[in-house]
């Protein structure tokens, strides 16, 4: 089961799941996401540093919101140091496919430096 949150940093909305992605609850994960691009942000976080299961599920979810990021000129950032994502990631996407960070600073930093305005 996962624990879906969603924080606005300065413009940035960062959604953060914790525990576990699997099948049982990728909707509402993928709610969560979905209505943060709807909003159309600058920039977006997707945090998984407190997710202890991550399998082919979540490479799904990764995938779909690096696409709906990029349709849509979102400019998008995982962050997680947890080896459940980082192996699955490392065995399932090409180098360089997902922006990923060691935490939510560290990716909201990026997108900063990446031209991403900070709100007021």
């Amino acid at each position: 089961m996962a624990v879906i949150g969603v924080d606005d940093r300065d413009g940035i909305p960062v959604v953060s799941v914790a525990g576990e992605i699997d099948m049982t609850c990728d909707e509402p994960i993928r709610a969560a996401l979905t209505a943060q691009f709807d909003r159309r942000p600058a920039g977006l976080v997707l945090d998984l540093t407190d997710v202890g299961f991550f399998g082919s599920t979540g490479v799904r979810l990764v995938v779909e919101a690096t696409t709906w990021a990029r349709d849509q000129g979102v400019a998008f950032a995982l962050a997680s140091t947890r080896r459940a994502v980082l192996r699955t990631l490392d065995i399932a996407l090409p180098d360089g496919v997902v922006d990923l960070h060691p935490t939510v600073p560290d990716a909201i930093r990026a997108l900063r430096t990446a031209g991403v305005p900070v709100a007021h």
